[in-house]
């Protein structure tokens, strides 16, 4: 089946879904997201979509938004596929259409900046006529400006300052994440691999965690994991690469420009994806 034929398959399937499962109950959906984790890879793009539908299944309310947001923020780990991020997407858009979510105070709700990251970070295609969805695209815009005018210097494992501006020159991917963070742990063994390949090349690698050195040191004893880890205390160069959500990555340029923006999990395949954006060759 052709990329074109999967993507029609996906969205007849989630089209017919309100036939198919006859409003399977939000209790159960949630239990089916929550297993996501522990469904074999090869079958997650179908588990995905087969959830999918069952929201779609679902009479419209805010239960409904919150499970197709909880369903983008577990979709996302890893790589699923096209046609899933765009089912996904297409699921949370109706939810939202159906039922908008009332700000508080000035706060974006979280479903809108969820949706527009699948949008902007994932290649899904929707549209919401809302202007809560508009301020959320504007706002994942916001944070890039102020995230390419970011700059730090942390220490590593080993009390050695790294500062991000004097890495000018080189191809610096800076990645977020912590031990207890399952998705983070899955995506090191491929960071690892990356950064082991491309450093001859330039490329630099740059784990920041807000995590005790002690605790960071003593998990990663045994991996020999290469990349450089960086400790940032109190999260202050969390706040300001605005992270709300473990591991995120950052490709920036040799002359400082940021690239690429991958939220969650990224797979082998996704990484490279990311640094062909740069002159970095296999």
């Amino acid at each position: 089946m052709s990329g074109v034929s999967r993507v029609l398959a996906a969205a007849a399937f989630a089209l017919a879904a309100p036939l198919i499962h006859a409003q399977v109950k939000e209790s159960k959906i949630i239990d089916e997201i929550k297993k996501l984790r522990d469904v074999p890879v090869a079958q997650k793009p179908a588990a995905v979509l087969k959830i999918a539908g069952e929201i779609n299944s679902m009479p419209a309310g805010p239960a409904k938004v919150r499970v197709a947001d909880d369903l983008a923020h577990r979709m996302d780990e890893g790589d699923q596929g096209a046609e899933v991020v765009q089912a996904t997407a297409e699921t949370l858009t109706k939810a939202l259409a159906e039922s908008p979510v009332a700000p508080k105070k000035d706060e974006i709700p979280m479903p809108y900046m969820d949706l527009a990251k699948l949008v902007r970070y994932e290649d899904a295609a929707v549209a919401l006529p809302d202007p809560l969805y508009a301020k959320a695209e504007q706002k994942l815009i916001e944070n890039e400006a102020d995230i390419q005018k970011a700059d730090f210097t942390l220490k590593d494992l080993h009390n050695k300052p790294v500062t991000l501006s004097e890495l000018r020159g080189k191809i610096v991917l800076v990645n977020f994440w912590a031990t207890w963070c399952a998705p983070c742990r899955l995506e090191m063994g491929d960071l690892d691999v990356i950064y082991n390949y491309f450093q001859p090349q330039g490329l630099v690698v740059l784990s920041i965690t807000d995590e005790e050195l002690s605790k960071v040191g003593q998990y990663l004893a045994p991996t020999k994991y290469r990349p450089t880890v960086l400790i940032d205390p109190g999260g202050k160069v969390h706040k300001q690469f605005h992270i709300d959500g473990l591991p995120h990555t950052y490709l920036f340029g040799r002359d400082g420009k940021l690239l690429a923006v991958a939220i969650d999990q990224r797979s082998r395949r996704q990484f490279l994806k990311m640094l062909e954006k740069t002159d970095l060759h296999p």
